[in-house]
């Protein structure tokens, strides 16, 4: 199956798919730079038309944060390996490296893809914007459908950790990179939190996720 078949878009100029699939590090022009720009604006838009839609009885608040969670590095870098994505990179670059030092790139070029398709339909007069809400709207209207207010507790973790400790009258949590080992292109990085009297520590293979890790450790010292 095609790309073009797992986003159900045909593109009419395929160079644009081509360049929203072409990391700057390539040192080819155009990259995706620019389109990166452009499509994190349509995406946040697309999604928040799509959750003003489906959840007409929720409030800004809870639309906001789970808007956050779909938005995420981690939401689009799935979305990149479930359309199994490649991008345009130096030559010597190494395939086995993307699913570590590539995983915001990955998730940067979906955005940049939206924004393709975007300026593809335009320039075939056609709704730009209309075609990227369908391209979004495939993918994430039913867990929207799916979604509680809560849903984001599972994820956001170091949101539901902050609002938790400010209910308890505790400091707002902090975090320390304590250690980072192993190759440049697999790194591991242990991280504690620290939230009041509270402590905890926990390891992923990037930052964010070893922040989260111990966030989740320590909401369960919040009883």
């Amino acid at each position: 199956m095609t790309l073009e078949s797992r986003l159900d878009y045909r593109f009419h100029n395929p160079a644009l798919l081509k360049q929203a699939l072409t990391h700057p590090s390539s040192g080819i022009q155009p990259d995706n730079q620019r389109l990166e720009y452009l499509g994190d604006a349509l995406f946040g838009a697309a999604l928040s038309l799509l959750l003003y839609r489906e959840k007409p009885d929720w409030p800004e608040g809870a639309m906001t944060k789970l808007r956050h969670l779909l938005v995420s590095t981690d939401s689009l870098y799935t979305w990149a390996k479930d359309l199994d994505l490649r991008l345009t990179l130096p030559a010597k670059s190494d395939p086995s490296h993307m699913k570590t030092a590539f995983r915001k790139p990955l998730a940067d070029a979906v955005e940049a893809i939206l924004a393709a398709i975007y300026q593809d339909a335009i320039a075939a007069n056609t709704d730009g914007f209309t075609a990227v809400c369908r391209v979004v709207n495939q993918r994430f209207q039913t867990q929207i459908q799916q979604a509680g207010r809560d849903s984001w507790e599972h994820h956001d973790t170091k949101t539901t950790l902050q609002e938790k400790a400010a209910n308890l009258g505790l400091p707002a949590p902090t975090y320390e990179l304590v250690k980072r080992h192993g190759p440049d292109h697999a790194p591991t990085f242990l991280v504690s939190v620290q939230v009041g009297p509270h402590h905890a520590q926990a390891s992923a293979q990037s930052l964010k996720q070893a922040q989260v890790a111990a966030a989740r450790l320590a909401l369960t010292l919040l009883v």
